[in-house]
């Protein structure tokens, strides 16, 4: 029997993963990276659909749609921001009803339509005359349904993209069992190779695509797109006979509301001077989120008596045999089921000081393109598309993970007594050398505006200075991006409970669309104070009379007042504790 229970562990995985029809995941034929690289290809390409619109959509507003700049930077922040607000509804139909592999099919296809709709649309509709939306020709008048047209399309490559993205980052975690040893570094790892697909998926986009999309080959660049997304969508199917998935365990609002409801009720007991006299579940059973179970931790103590058993909860117990009929959950719930609650509320500071970061890192598809439109974007009679230059961060961003995994972090771990640096400790750095970046952004843009050409000052686009200045603020993106959005997924991911895990990254996603909607709420306060007295403003169409650089400082001042917060909350922050699986728990698979 030892050795059969022995063959049995090596044999299935030890975190509890299943293959597609429910069974035990047996490790040699399902997950590991033979499904993690398929799912890395899949975010790449993905990802080259995405950035294939979001890269040049400030440009197409602004040439194609006639908007001005400030309202175009509005409007992709919107956009944006609304990406990555749909993340929530990914994960909340990921982690209690769909699971993520029937969320991620799902809205693929939602993405694909929504690049189709949008390519069809352009073409036929939008790119008239023929040729328009370069720097020289501009595009006739859109009628109103063309226009409602076009953002339906974009809203629907919202939806789609944004439920996909935080569903796609845990499911392709999921191929991982951390209850290996080898599996378990390969875990960790995969987020960085994750962040890295996804960075070098855009690269194709930001360069080739950029290129035709900025000399008005619209309709190229959104088919390019669609083919790509349709191809990833193939390839994520395909991979269908080999993925680890976990099942749902439910609505987490419903767990979410009972302790609140419970501990309101018991709001004037008392509670036990010894934290092992709150109910949990017994014996080696389940927790009530269907994985491991969460330790007790101190704070937020009001939440205790949730779990604290009275005596009409004795009572009621006493009458019934069965544990799951005889519990009122929204009277009596379990320390797991508490804990739960207690993590989101410790996550929720962290979350929200990422939110500036966030300001900070949407202006690369917004306000840096627009500066690099208005700078010298030739080189030996080739022109530079502005937008492609956030290829410099995703090289950065290429850079930075092979130096951190190879060199940062081994030499840290020597340094300190402690190890390498937490996840909470990477999102800090990132968060300074977001300051460095808006520092040199600003610091260019003075430049610019001093380069500004005697013949014609006022000219948009009229400065001599070449774009490559902009490369150190990009690399510098680039670079804080590692240190925080990498960290990010590895700590929501890893402190989230086993129930919540595509919530735990759809937190990194809405901290970005957070920050485009505070990005856009920033420049609407900034253009409204700065255009008082028939001044210009600081981001006028024609940013030869602004002051662009003043916002940069603006947000380089905003982002060390959040780094001194976070702090603080860092500090503060507790981590969950959950306990150690036992292995696969049972014999009933050797019976069978």
């Amino acid at each position: 029997m030892a050795e059969k229970i022995v063959k049995h562990q090596e044999e299935y995985t030890l975190d509890g993963s299943v293959d597609r029809r429910g069974r035990p995941a047996i490790r040699s034929k399902y997950g590991s990276w033979n499904a993690g690289i398929l799912l890395l290809v899949n975010q790449g390409l993905a990802t080259l659909a995405f950035f294939g619109v979001g890269v040049n959509l400030v440009l197409f507003l602004t040439r194609v749609m006639d908007q001005d700049n400030a309202s175009a930077a509005n409007n992709v922040s919107k956009w944006t921001g609304t990406v990555y607000l749909f993340s929530l509804l990914g994960a909340f139909l990921s982690d209690s009803y769909w699971g993520r592999y029937k969320t991620c099919a799902i809205f693929q296809v939602i993405f694909v339509i929504g690049l189709a709709s949008l390519s069809l649309s352009s073409y036929l509709f939008l790119l008239k005359p023929t040729g328009c939306g370069d720097e020289k020709t501009p595009c006739g008048p859109q009628s109103t349904l063309h226009v409602s047209l076009f953002y339906v399309s974009i809203y629907l490559i919202a939806l789609g993209n944004g439920g996909y993205q935080p569903t796609i980052a845990t499911f392709g975690s999921d191929q991982f069992d951390e209850e290996h040893p080898v599996e378990s570094r390969s875990k960790v790892a995969f987020f960085s190779y994750f962040y890295l697909a996804l960075n070098l998926g855009s690269l194709f986009s930001n360069t080739f695509l950029g290129y035709y999309e900025d000399k008005g080959i619209w309709a190229l660049g959104f088919w390019a797109s669609t083919g790509s997304a349709t191809l990833a969508l193939i390839l994520f199917l395909l991979g269908t006979p080999i993925y680890r998935h976990f099942t749902p365990k439910g609505n987490p609002f419903a767990r979410f509301c009972q302790v609140l409801i419970a501990a309101s009720r018991k709001s004037m007991v008392s509670l036990p001077s010894n934290h092992d006299h709150l109910y949990e579940v017994r014996g080696t059973d389940l927790a009530d989120n269907g994985a491991r179970k969460i330790l007790h931790t101190d704070g937020f103590t009001f939440l205790d008596r949730a779990a604290v058993v009275t005596e009409r909860d004795e009572t009621k117990e006493a009458k019934s045999d069965s544990e799951s009929s005889s519990r009122n959950l929204w009277r009596l719930c379990s320390v797991t089921q508490v804990e739960e609650v207690k993590c989101i509320l410790r996550l929720l500071p962290i979350w929200l000081c990422t939110i500036l970061y966030s300001v900070v890192f949407t202006q690369m598809t917004s306000l840096f393109v627009e500066q690099g439109a208005a700078m010298k974007t030739t080189v030996a009679g080739f022109h530079i598309p502005p937008a492609s230059m956030s290829s410099f961060d995703i090289l950065s961003v290429a850079s930075f993970i092979f130096i951190y995994r190879r060199a940062i972090d081994p030499a840290v771990a020597r340094l300190r007594k402690s190890g390498p640096l937490t996840e909470l400790e990477r999102m800090g750095v990132g968060l300074l050398i977001a300051v460095a970046a808006m520092l040199s952004a600003g610091g260019v843009e003075r430049l610019r505006l001093r380069h500004a050409r005697a013949e014609c000052p006022t000219c948009p686009g009229s400065s001599d200075l070449s774009i490559f200045w902009q490369v150190p603020q990009y690399v510098l993106i680039g670079a804080s991006e590692v240190f925080m959005y990498v960290g990010q997924l590895e700590f929501f991911n890893a402190q989230a409970p086993d129930g919540l895990k595509s919530f735990g990254s759809a937190l990194s996603m809405t901290s970005i669309s957070l920050g485009n909607y505070v990005s856009s709420l920033i420049v609407t306060i900034v253009m409204k104070v700065s255009t008082a007295d028939d001044m210009p403003g600081w981001i006028p169409k024609n940013l030869n009379d602004g002051r662009l650089d003043m916002f940069y400082y603006l947000l380089a001042a905003l982002t060390a007042a959040d780094f001194v917060v976070y702090v603080v909350c860092a500090r503060w922050y507790k981590y969950t504790r959950f306990e150690e699986r036992s292995g696969r728990g049972s014999d009933e698979h050797l019976l069978i």
